[in-house]
C-alpha cells in the first residue's frame, strides 16, 4: 500500500498569524508516528515564516506555483531557487485555477515541471476536465492528454519522484465531489498511462492524490480506493478542525 500524501492549498488565503495558528495545531496532530505525509501551501509571502515554523516537524512545505525560467525580467514571478531560499521543499504545477485563470497550458506545465526536478523541488502535477468536458465524454481523453504532455520528455528517474494530482474541476470550490467510484476509475486511467508511459513498477509507485471539495464527511471512503494515494485539499485545509480528520481518515 502507498504512503498516503495529504496537501493543504491555501490558495489566496489567511493572514500570517492565523496561518502560524493552523501550524501550530497541525504540529500538535502530526508526528513521526503518522502512516501519511501532510504538507501545507501558503501564499508566496508566508512561505519562510511558514517553513521556520514548521522546521522541526516532519510536516512538508511549498509553493503554489513557480516560473520555469531561473531569473528575468517577470514582473510578480518566483523562481524555483527563491521557494528553496525560503525553506521550502514542494510546490504545485498547473493548478487548474492556473490554466483557466492564468492561460497555462500543458506545454506550460511541462516546462515548469521540468525546472522544478532541476531545482531539487518536490512537484505536485494537477489534472482534471471541465463540466463540459465530462459531460461531453471527454474526460479520459482530456486527462490523457494532460498527463502525456505534461509529463513529455521525462527520464524513469525524474518520473519516480512526481505526485500527480486529479482534480475534477467542476468539484473545486463547488460542493461537489466525484464519487469514490468515479474517482477511481480516473485514477486507475491515470495509473495505466504512467505505466505505458515509464513502467509498470514506475506507475505502481507514483502517488496520485485526489482534489476536489475533500472534506471530513468523504475523505475516508475516496482515500479507500486503491488508486487514490492522498488528497489536495483547498478550503478544507485552512481549518485544523476540518483538515486533522482528513489526515486521520484512513485510521477510521
Amino acid at each position: 500500500m502507498r504512503r498516503l500524501f495529504v496537501a493543504g492549498n491555501w490558495k489566496m488565503n489567511k493572514d500570517l498569524q492565523s496561518g502560524l495558528d493552523l501550524i501550530t495545531a497541525l504540529k500538535e496532530e502530526v508526528g513521526d508516528d503518522k502512516d501519511v505525509d501532510v504538507g501545507v501551501f501558503p501564499p508566496f509571502v508566508y512561505l519562510q515564516a511558514v517553513a521556520r515554523a514548521l522546521a522541526d516537524s516532519p510536516i512538508v512545505v511549498g509553493a503554489q506555483n513557480m516560473h520555469q525560467e531561473e531569473s528575468g525580467a517577470y514582473t510578480g514571478e518566483i523562481a524555483g531557487q527563491m521557494i528553496l531560499d525560503v525553506g521550502a521543499t514542494h510546490v504545485i504545477i498547473g493548478h487548474s485555477e492556473r490554466r483557466q485563470y492564468f492561460g497555462e497550458s500543458d506545454q506550460t506545465v511541462n516546462a515548469k515541471l521540468k525546472a522544478a526536478l532541476d531545482y531539487g523541488l518536490a512537484p505536485i502535477v494537477c489534472v482534471g476536465e471541465t463540466l463540459d468536458q465530462r459531460e461531453a465524454g471527454d474526460t479520459e481523453a482530456v486527462v490523457s492528454t494532460q498527463v502525456e504532455a505534461g509529463l513529455a520528455g521525462l527520464t524513469d528517474e525524474q518520473a519516480e519522484q512526481l505526485v500527480l494530482a486529479y482534480e475534477p474541476v467542476w468539484a473545486i470550490g463547488t460542493g461537489k465531489t466525484a464519487t469514490p467510484e468515479q474517482a477511481q476509475e480516473v485514477h486507475a486511467m491515470i495509473r495505466s498511462i504512467l505505466a505505458r508511459t515509464f513502467s509498470s513498477a514506475i506507475a505502481e509507485g507514483i502517488r496520485i492524490q485526489y482534489g476536489g471539495s475533500v472534506k471530513p464527511d468523504n475523505a475516508s471512503e475516496l482515500l479507500g480506493q486503491a488508486d487514490i494515494d492522498g488528497a489536495l485539499v483547498g478550503g478544507a485545509s485552512l481549518t485544523a478542525e476540518q483538515f486533522i480528520p482528513i489526515i486521520n481518515a484512513r485510521e477510521q
